[in-house]
């Protein structure tokens, strides 16, 4: 397991698009699978901490509501996960780009209960956590594309940031405990 999680170390700039260096640089140094295991919880138990009431929240009009935030991030979880599925198995198909506001408008997400969301946002994370580690170290380095490259690793530490840069919002601005 230690190879595998030397192969998952921090990316280098040239692994993702530029773009994307603003979520990896919120991620701590460390064991990036571990991490997102310890988010899966975290974050579960913090959506579990949500009053009923509070579910359809909108800090501003035209911002999402808490139920909203937490299906972009079930659905980016399931779009870069399948990428790192996509570009560990050494498929060279580009894929599609995300466009996560045309998603969030068509998702339903604001119309399921938060606890739904958490649950599939915990087996979703689940189930990329058992197909992460279950790869073999050179598969972290191959790298894909959609509208720009990618290496599987960076996907993984992508999901991390873009996670703690949701969670930090959940709690600055829409008061989430």
């Amino acid at each position: 397991m230690r190879e595998l999680a030397s192969a998952f170390a921090r990316p280098a700039p040239d692994e993702y698009p530029e773009y994307y260096g603003r979520y990896i640089s919120q991620v701590p140094d460390g064991d990036i699978l571990e991490m997102l295991a310890q988010q899966m919880t975290e974050t579960t138990a913090l959506l579990r901490g949500v009053p009923a009431d509070r579910e359809t929240y909108r800090y501003q009009p035209g911002k999402w509501s808490i139920r909203e935030v937490v299906g972009h991030v079930v659905d980016t979880e399931r779009v870069f996960g399948m990428r790192a599925l996509h570009f560990a198995r050494g498929d060279s198909t580009p894929l599609p780009s995300f466009e996560q506001d045309d998603w969030a408008r068509v998702s339903n997400a604001g119309r399921r209960p938060l606890a739904d969301l958490a649950e599939e946002l915990r087996v979703v994370r689940g189930g990329h956590l058992i197909m992460l580690r279950g790869l073999d170290p050179d598969a972290a380095l191959r790298r894909g594309m959609t509208t720009a490259e990618f290496t599987v690793r960076s996907l993984a530490w992508i999901l991390a940031g873009h996670e703690i840069h949701h969670v930090r919002i959940l709690r600055e601005a829409y008061g989430c405990r």
